[in-house]
């Protein structure tokens, strides 16, 4: 309603109230054709417009070829109107293959799905009847749905059942963290699974190759990020040394030889002996014509001159 319409309505309905009869007072019948006339004056002034209803004559032509190529290909088997249908439904497609990638790890390709879900599209083009009263796209929309989930399957070098095992165990896993707000056992894990605890191993060990992951893969972005770090970087050598460790054991070495050195004599014996010879202090003891209380004592003064000449040194 426009603001002359209300307006209008506004001031027509102070016309009526300035008529109409006082509190408590029994109001009189009105005149009927006054109130037919006031009727229809109000009707034109408040009437909202019609929508209109009729549908746009492009959308009834492209129904119209649509149904035409749908004729053709099942009444004639063209193979043009086959190929014209397969492009009409691409995008339809592109937005199954979409939805199923949410849920798939970022190494699986966008356009392998699509190209995946063509070949749904083709085998439900050429299975769908016309004279169902299911519509092509949610019929479609399964059958893509399923091609690209078989696929998925066919490459998965893990069978289905580990990956059922995985789910179940990371279920429990998930059910008992909540329940103890701790991390479970694995004795507690096959209890809740009713499972032996020998099962739930194997299922481990089973489960050691379903997680796998590409070396170059980047971690924490896409491949676009800038200064992205691959799993590769991210590896521990074992057979390499560490620059820092090598150099502080070279130094570390170096102060300790000195430090031997600037002991006694009978007292560097004693240390050569019982850590570079591994001889026990009874065996030193012969050596040296002392007793093996002796030899004790000599090595706790070597070790406390050694300890406050290292800590000198800043060791």
């Amino acid at each position: 309603m426009t603001t002359t319409q209300v307006d209008a309505a506004a001031a027509w309905l102070a016309h009526v109230g300035a008529d109409a009869a006082p509190a408590g007072v029994v109001p009189q019948p009105r005149n009927q054709q006054a109130d037919a006339a006031v009727d229809a004056e109000l009707g034109s002034l408040v009437a909202a417009p019609e929508v209109p209803t009729q549908r746009s004559p492009l959308v009834d032509e492209a129904a119209a070829a649509l149904a035409l190529l749908w004729v053709d290909l099942k009444d004639k088997g063209c193979a043009t109107a086959r190929q014209n249908l397969i492009l009409h439904y691409a995008p339809l497609v592109s937005a199954v293959a979409g939805r199923v990638g949410m849920r798939l790890p970022s190494t699986v390709e966008h356009a392998d799905l699509v190209s995946y879900g063509m070949f749904g599209l083709i085998d439900a083009i050429e299975k769908y009847e016309t004279d169902r009263a299911v519509k092509f796209e949610s019929y479609a929309s399964s059958r893509i749905r399923g091609a690209i989930i078989d696929e998925l399957r066919a490459m998965d070098w893990v069978p289905r059942s580990v990956r059922t095992k995985a789910r179940a165990v990371d279920r429990a896993h998930a059910e008992l963290e909540a329940k103890l707000h701790r991390a479970p056992t694995e004795i507690e894990i096959a209890r809740h699974m009713q499972v032996p605890l020998a099962d739930l191993r194997a299922v481990y060990s089973q489960l050691s190759s379903v997680n796998i992951a590409a070396l170059d893969e980047l971690l924490g972005g896409g491949e676009e990020r800038v200064g992205g770090v691959s799993l590769v970087d991210t590896l521990g050598d074992d057979r390499s040394q560490d620059p820092a460790g090598s150099v502080e054991a070279a130094e570390t070495s170096f102060l300790l030889s000195r430090a031997i050195e600037q002991l006694g004599e009978r007292e560097r014996i004693v240390v050569v002996m019982y850590y570079y010879e591994g001889l026990t202090l009874a065996e030193i003891g012969r050596v040296l014509g002392v007793t093996e209380s002796r030899i004790s004592q000599m090595h706790t003064a070597a070790m406390l001159r050694l300890r406050s000449r290292l800590t000198a040194a800043g060791v």
